[in-house]
């Protein structure tokens, strides 16, 4: 929602949002933050970032932007977590929702190397510190946990542990840590398919080229609930990771050294500090709660 436009709840968010920017520079890696700048923090007063645009703020997310994260393949809607996040995210900088606007960055190109055209992307992107090499990231604003999901006649239903998945073929996005923990968590005896896109994923999983996917949670139960509805979430997965409770955590990603890192990282903890974050999880991805552990 649009903050209070009066100069004294003005300055107060200032002060409030510059004082975190300050006290990050030293900030725990777990907590997702990007250092500062080599050439300092922005100003963060409400409205007057350094953004690519004056006076708007450009997010950049993937197209198709897929369920629970998005609604309607329509990010500007403010319907999904992701994109009641953003927004929630800009009126703490200090635009409203008009002053936003939204720019199709590929999932690859958004954690690739060089220059990007948002000003910070969100598209359920792990913060990992081989990601880090190449692009900023914000505070976490989702902690996530991996998940495989299979066909109802599949014998890789009824895998109840990692061992129970050895010799089944898998699946996952490329580039993504779905990926990451196939190879990493799994191991399975069998290469994994790597696809370009959830969409030919869960294709091939429906035509038999694969027995099972990996995707985080949320997208696991609204794959299985309103997609693929002959497949079900099989069980999640634990491991290290960025998360508080041992998984991953998803940041907004901005260019190497932004100068906006500091500033939308207090905005992101200001958020998980009032509970909004909790709110907005509740709202969106309360189907995402529960799902057995695969040990």
């Amino acid at each position: 929602m649009p903050l209070p436009r009066t100069s004294a709840a003005a300055a107060l968010l200032a002060g409030v949002l510059l004082a975190a920017v300050t006290g990050c520079a030293a900030q725990d890696p777990a907590s997702g933050a990007g250092p500062s700048a080599p050439g300092g923090a922005a100003d963060c007063s409400p409205g007057a970032l350094p953004t690519r645009t004056a006076g708007t703020l450009a997010v950049g997310t993937d197209k198709p932007a897929y369920e629970p994260w998005f609604s309607e393949d329509r990010p500007e809607n403010g319907k999904g977590f992701e994109s009641a996040v953003a927004y929630a995210v800009a009126a703490k900088l200090g635009y409203p929702k008009e002053k936003v606007s939204w720019v199709v960055a590929p999932f690859g190109r958004a954690t690739a190397p060089g220059p990007k055209d948002f000003d910070f992307d969100i598209n359920q992107v792990s913060i990992s510190a081989e990601r880090r090499q190449a692009v900023d990231f914000s505070s976490g604003y989702y902690d996530v946990r991996q998940a495989v999901i299979a066909l109802k006649s599949s014998g890789a239903a009824s895998a109840r542990s990692l061992a129970d998945l050895k010799g089944v073929k898998l699946g996952a996005q490329v580039g993504t840590t779905s990926l990451e923990a196939i190879t990493g968590t799994l191991r399975p005896s069998t290469p994994p398919a790597v696809f370009d896109s959830n969409d030919l994923a869960k294709a091939a999983l429906r035509n038999g080229q694969v027995e099972a996917l990996v995707v985080d949670l949320p997208t696991a139960f609204y794959i299985t609930g309103a997609e693929v509805t002959e497949a079900v979430v099989v069980g999640q997965l634990t491991g290290g990771g960025t998360g508080s409770g041992g998984g991953e955590q998803f940041g907004l990603v901005l260019d190497k050294g932004s100068r906006l890192t500091g500033c939308v990282s207090a905005a992101v903890d200001a958020l998980r500090a009032d509970g909004t974050l909790a709110r907005l999880e509740q709202e969106w991805l309360s189907d995402a709660v529960s799902a057995p552990v695969l040990r």
